[in-house]
C-alpha cells in the first residue's frame, strides 16, 4: 500500500511538472508546487531538494516565484531558522496570481510585438514595395492585435471581478474568503 502512495505522489509531482511546463513555467517549479501541495506539514527548502531532486538554488528561485504568484506561503516555525512552505489550496487565488503574472509579462510583450510589426507593415516603404502583401499583413496583424486586446481585457475583467468578490465578502463577513 505504501508503494502505491509513493507512486501516486511521484506521478502527481511529475504531472505538475508537465502542467507547469505547458503554462510556460519551469518544470521544477511545478514539481516543487506538487511536492508542497501534497505535504500535510510545511516543507523546508532542504526537504524540497531531497523530494524533487533539483539544486537548492533552483528550489529557492522557484519557491520565490511561487510565493510571488501566491501559490505557496512562507510558514515560520518557532525556534527554527529555516523557512518552511505551505501550498495555497484556493485555486481561484492560484489562477488569479498566474493570470496577473502572465498579463503583466506575456500580454504586454505580445501586444508590443504585434503593434511594432503592424507599424512596420503600415509604412510607406512597405506599401510601395508590395501594397497587396502589406495590406494583407495589416489585416492579419490587426486581427491578432484585436484578439490579444480582447484577451487582455478579459483577464483584467476576471481579476477585477475576483477582487470585487473578495472585497464584498470581506465587507459582509469580515474576512477575505
Amino acid at each position: 500500500m505504501e508503494d502505491q502512495l509513493a507512486l501516486a505522489r511521484q506521478n502527481f509531482i511529475q504531472n505538475m511538472s508537465r502542467i507547469s511546463h505547458f503554462w510556460g513555467f519551469p518544470k521544477a517549479m511545478g514539481a516543487i508546487y506538487g511536492a508542497i501541495y501534497l505535504s500535510p506539514q510545511p516543507v523546508s527548502l532542504d526537504e524540497l531538494v531531497e523530494q524533487v531532486g533539483v539544486t537548492k538554488g533552483a528550489v529557492s528561485t522557484n519557491v520565490r516565484t511561487l510565493e510571488r504568484l501566491g501559490m505557496v506561503h512562507k510558514h515560520l516555525e518557532v525556534g527554527d531558522r529555516k523557512d518552511y512552505y505551505t501550498a495555497e489550496t484556493d485555486f481561484w487565488k492560484v489562477i488569479r496570481g498566474v493570470l496577473r503574472e502572465r498579463e503583466q509579462q506575456e500580454f504586454d510583450l505580445a501586444l508590443r510585438a504585434v503593434a511594432e510589426s503592424l507599424e512596420l507593415a503600415r509604412t510607406p516603404e512597405a506599401l510601395a514595395a508590395d501594397a497587396d502583401t502589406a495590406v494583407f499583413y495589416q489585416q492579419r496583424m490587426t486581427n491578432i492585435q484585436d484578439f490579444f486586446n480582447s484577451l487582455d481585457n478579459l483577464v483584467a475583467m476576471l481579476i477585477a471581478l475576483d477582487n470585487l468578490r473578495s472585497g464584498t465578502l470581506s465587507r459582509l463577513f469580515g474576512n477575505s474568503s
